[in-house]
């Protein structure tokens, strides 16, 4: 297992898969991972999609997204885990971003690539929102938070710069 700061300061997107799935314990301890993931007062309100990127209903949420290049937004990955949260609680947003990290964190200590994937939620919360709910086993009173796609990685790069001096104030 690799030091959490040495998979923290080494991850990057991956875009681009092999066509290797995943194996079921691969998947369960990467979903494990997001259900870590501290929530808000301890709700754990996140729910957790396992979607095969070769089915049905993500070839239809990619053509409503760009028809063009319908599966464009998965690179290729063989799984998208969808993430969704309660309506009705404030924090689901922020939880679900945790979480989505946590599963982030834990491909790469897996040696599994993965990318975010934020783009198909005027999709997911468009006019079509309670037909792809229900394609997507997002319970009622539930919506689409964030989602990753994963896979064997079959690209890679260095991870980015960072500019501490830039991006972080001292107040004392």
């Amino acid at each position: 297992m690799a030091d959490v700061l040495d998979v923290i300061q080494s991850r990057c997107s991956v875009r681009g898969y092999t066509q290797a799935a995943l194996s079921d314990v691969e998947i369960k301890t990467l979903v494990e991972a997001g259900l870590h993931a501290p929530t808000a007062k301890n709700t754990q309100e996140l729910h957790f999609s396992i979607v095969s990127t070769d089915s049905k209903v993500i070839e239809e949420i990619g053509n409503d997204l760009n028809p063009e290049n319908p599966l464009g937004f998965l690179y290729g990955a063989p799984i998208l885990i969808v993430i969704s949260g309660r309506d009705d609680f404030g924090w689901s947003a922020v939880d679900a971003g945790i979480a989505v990290e946590n599963i982030h964190l834990a491909a790469c200590d897996l040696d599994l690539g993965s990318v975010i994937i934020g783009c198909i939620s005027g999709v997911l919360h468009g006019e079509k929102k309670e037909y792809y709910q229900r394609l997507l086993s997002i319970p009622e009173g539930y919506s689409f938070q964030i989602a990753i796609a994963v896979g064997h990685a079959a690209t890679s790069k260095e991870p980015h710069e960072i500019d501490y001096e830039k991006n972080v104030s001292t107040i004392k």
